[in-house]
Formats: C-alpha cells, sequence, structure tokens
C-alpha cells in the first residue's frame, strides 16, 4: 500500500509520457500494422520499445540525479551538442504537431459528422482550443487532466481487445498473400512505425522537463528509484496498448486487402467502423470518443513539451544566458508554435499521410544521435558513479543505437538504389 501511495504522489512524468506516446505510433501505426502484416509486426513493435527504453531512461534519471534538463547536459558537453539538438527541434517543430493535430481533426470530424468542415479548418480549432488551455492551465492541468484519460483510455482498449479477442476474426479474401516487408514499401512501412514507436527519441528531454515541473510542484523530488518506477509504469502502458492496437488491427483487418487512407476524415471513419463491425454498433460513441481521447491528449502533451524544449533550447544557446522564466515567454512559445505547424499543415493540404510519413522519417533518422548525446550525459561527471547506468543498461544502449543506425542507412542505400 505504501508503494502504491509513492507512486501515485510521484505519478506525472511518466504519465505525460505515455498520454503523448499513445497517439499516432499506436492508433494509426500499430493498427495498421496488424492490419497489414498480422502477427510477425509484434517483433519490431517489442524490439523498438526493448531498445529504445534506456534514451527515454537517462532523461528521468540525469534530471531526478543532477536537478537539470538534458538540455542543460547537452549546454555542458559543449556547443555542438546545442547545436545538433536545436536543429533536431527545429525540423521536429515543423512536423510533429502538424502530423497530430491533423489526425485529431479527422477523428473529430468524424465523431461529429462534421465532414462537410475543412480539416484545416478544424485543426486550427483545436490549435486555438490546446494553445488557451495550456496557457492559463499549464503543467497541472496536463497532469490533473491526463490522470483521468489515460485511466479511461486503457480500460476503454483493454475491453476493446478483449470483445476482439473473444469473436472470431474477419476472414481473408481467397488468394490473399501477406505483402513482402523488406522491399521499399515495407521498410518505409518498418520506419514509420520503429520511428515513432514509442514515440521519438528526442522526447527524451521533454520528460526531462517534465520531472522538473513535477519535482517544483512537490516542492521536492522522490529518489530515483522512485522516479523510475512512476516512468516504468508509463513506458509498459505504451508497450501493451502497442500491442492492443496491433491486435484489433490483426483482427478486423488482415487479409482483407483494405487499404488505410491517407486523408484524415477518411481514416478516423475507417478505424471507428473496422471497431464497430467486428464488436456492434453500439460500440460506435464509445470508441469514437476513447480514439479522439487519445489524440487529443497528444497533441496537449507534445505542444506543451515542444514549448518549453524550444525556450530551453533558444536560453543555452545565446553566449550571455539570458533566463526565460517570466509566463509570457511560454505563452509566446505554444502560439509560435500554432502559427508554424498551422503553415505547415495547410501547406501539404492536411494530408495525414505526407505528414506521418515526413515526422516519422525524421525520428528515426535522428533517433542514433539522440540516444548517443543522452548516453553521453549520463556517463559524465554531472553523475556520481553509483548513479550512472549499470552494465546491461549500457548494452541495450549501444544495442539501440545499432539497431536505428542500420534500419536508417538500409532505407538511404534502397533509396540511393
Amino acid at each position: 500500500m505504501d508503494r502504491l501511495k509513492t507512486l501515485l504522489r510521484n505519478l506525472g512524468p511518466g504519465l505525460l509520457f505515455a498520454s503523448m506516446a499513445i497517439g499516432t505510433s499506436h492508433l494509426v501505426l500499430s493498427t495498421q500494422a496488424g492490419a497489414t502484416y498480422g502477427w510477425l509486426m509484434i517483433i519490431p513493435i517489442l524490439l523498438a520499445n526493448l531498445l529504445k527504453y534506456p534514451f527515454f531512461e537517462f532523461g528521468i534519471r540525469y534530471t531526478n540525479v543532477t536537478g537539470k534538463s538534458l538540455i542543460e547536459g547537452y549546454a555542458r558537453r559543449g556547443k555542438a551538442y546545442m547545436w545538433v539538438y536545436a536543429g533536431i527541434t527545429l525540423v521536429t517543430t515543423f512536423t510533429i504537431l502538424a502530423a497530430l493535430y491533423v489526425v485529431t481533426a479527422g477523428l473529430l470530424a468524424n465523431l461529429f459528422n462534421i465532414s462537410s468542415v475543412p480539416v484545416s479548418l478544424i485543426a486550427l480549432g483545436l490549435f486555438a482550443f490546446i494553445s488557451a488551455a495550456l496557457i492559463i492551465g499549464r503543467y497541472s492541468l496536463l497532469e490533473t487532466t491526463l490522470k483521468f484519460v489515460v485511466t479511461i483510455l486503457f480500460a476503454a482498449l483493454l475491453v476493446t481487445t478483449v470483445l476482439v479477442l473473444y469473436k472470431p476474426a474477419v476472414e481473408a479474401t481467397p488468394g490473399f498473400v501477406r505483402p513482402p516487408i523488406l522491399d521499399n514499401v515495407g521498410v518505409l512501412f518498418l520506419i514509420s512505425l520503429i520511428g515513432w514507436m514509442p514515440t521519438a527519441v528526442e522526447a527524451s528531454s521533454w520528460i526531462s522537463l517534465w520531472s522538473l515541473e513535477k519535482y517544483k510542484r512537490l516542492g521536492g523530488k522522490p529518489s530515483l528509484k522512485e522516479a523510475l518506477q512512476e516512468f516504468n509504469t508509463g513506458y509498459i502502458t505504451t508497450a501493451l496498448l502497442a500491442v492492443f492496437f496491433l491486435i484489433i488491427g490483426l483482427r478486423t483487418l488482415y487479409g482483407t486487402g483494405t487499404e488505410l487512407s491517407g486523408s484524415a476524415v477518411i481514416f478516423a471513419d475507417q478505424v471507428v467502423q473496422l471497431f464497430t463491425t467486428h464488436i456492434g454498433e453500439w460500440a460506435y460513441i464509445f470508441i469514437a470518443v476513447s480514439a479522439f481521447a487519445t489524440m487529443f491528449s497528444t497533441c496537449m502533451t507534445a505542444h506543451d513539451a515542444i514549448a518549453r524544449v524550444s525556450i530551453d533550447v533558444l536560453e543555452y544557446l545565446q553566449p550571455k544566458r539570458k533566463r526565460y522564466t517570466e509566463k509570457w515567454h511560454y505563452a509566446a512559445a505554444i502560439l509560435g508554435l500554432t502559427g508554424v505547424n498551422y503553415l505547415v499543415l495547410t501547406a501539404l493540404s492536411a494530408n495525414m499521410g505526407q505528414l506521418v510519413a515526413l515526422a516519422t522519417f525524421i525520428s528515426f533518422v535522428l533517433a542514433p544521435l539522440v540516444g548517443y548525446m543522452n548516453l553521453k550525459n549520463v556517463q559524465s561527471e554531472d553523475l556520481p558513479e553509483a548513479s550512472r547506468p549499470g552494465r546491461a543498461l549500457r548494452w541495450l544502449t549501444y544495442a539501440g543505437i545499432l539497431f536505428l543506425s542500420f534500419f536508417a542507412l538500409y532505407y538511404l542505400w534502397l533509396m540511393v538504389g
């Protein structure tokens, strides 16, 4: 009981991580993995969650031990680290939020049957609403809201998965052959899936900044063991939900030859219909709201995190460090991200497929570099020897870097060839 109370008191960064991760990688990519390739795709899903674990764990470890963000750690390693991370932040700023908001707008259009309204206009409304909520409520609103959203979402998806498993799987069309995985199309899909499974590696610095906010609210910080326990709870939850979505896609679409659309509105309708066709029309509103809540919470957490990261990066890149601690700095970052990503979204005509592919590819290619930078942080003299990662975790980090690098090089070889 005492351990549960401690976990609930420390609940925050791991919860926000789970809420942010259970979005496009799960609702879109895990479902599509099961629907297109079947059970085989559980291997890359579990491998990605395992091999990326150290990259995210280091965000909790470094901040808990040092009381500093990962970004400050990069600054302490040297200007080269900061410029690399600034470049990564700039690229993700122009892709990730646009991709998340366009998927969420498609789900909202489907839920309320407002497909006559352009997706870009619905996305603008979401940008305005979430921006206002974050500026007014900030971290405390995020944490309080997401405690309910993630709990309800996990329960809803567990029930849905059980119902899908209870009923017979959909029958494959005659002559169905599983598409090849290692051709250009298959590798591109693997890169998208692994790139955002459980989420982009650069989100490790997001967890770091959320941890600092949580410690301010607590008036102190938990032990490293307690902080990692809270994070691990959120991380395991994201992995389980990825498997749930894979099962749902597999049991309801695999073998039918159905292709999931690149249009946000059509995709949203396909997702909801594949649930209701197999479970029953009574589940429509239940499933539609759950899917929308998944993406809405992801939009909120990612928008908040990228704003915080942008402020930190600007702060540490200056020769004479200027502190950006005023409330209006955060508000300006939130509104600036809204403007930039809305322009990207409209420029690509709200095509979800293009946005998700671009965002996930960038995350995939940059992941080994971010993982290496995080490893250098936690192996530095900033941490006492006893708090640095053990041999097993270091070797898992090297394996993750090699795994992601191999796939990135293989993809480039395919493109050149």
